[in-house]
């Protein structure tokens, strides 16, 4: 390769590197490998006193995730209204997202607050976001509309 390509080529690689992330909010968490969002968990179900395994029977693509329910009637509801069923901040921590990192969420962790569902990842991140619930929650929505600027 030439020196004149190659300088161009490594100038176009450095400032692929050096250029900020693009600003779109993230896919979902942990559904790297084609795996469900909220591990598997039916999204209507929390809002029903607690987490129980979906279906692939009842699955639903929604925003490139695949969300599993338990029944035809809870995949129908969140069909029906995705923002009351879906987690916030697509699953990722809570915490974390109020601390401005993105991490993923344990679905076994978690809270119903004023009718949304927020997950985190770990029983200590869940303590730390429950001292300032209210705080932390503003934090985090907050990071959360700054991903997709």
């Amino acid at each position: 390769m030439r020196p004149v390509l190659k300088a161009a080529v490594a100038a176009f690689a450095f400032a692929l590197l050096a250029a900020p992330a693009t600003a779109a909010q993230p896919g979902w968490a942990g559904t790297e490998a084609g795996k469900p969002a909220l591990g598997g968990h039916d999204p209507v179900s929390y809002f029903n006193g607690a987490p129980v395994a979906g279906s692939p029977d009842f699955a639903l693509v929604h925003e490139g995730a695949t969300l599993l329910f338990a029944t035809a009637e809870n995949r129908a509801r969140f069909a029906a209204d995705p923002k009351a069923f879906a987690p916030q901040y697509r699953g990722f921590c809570a915490w974390a997202a109020s601390q401005k990192r993105l991490s993923v969420a344990d679905p076994k962790i978690w809270k119903i607050v004023d009718g949304k569902l927020f997950v985190n990842c770990s029983p200590v991140a869940e303590t730390s976001w429950l001292a300032d619930r209210d705080g932390n929650i503003a934090k985090a929505d907050a990071y959360w509309a700054s991903l997709a600027e």
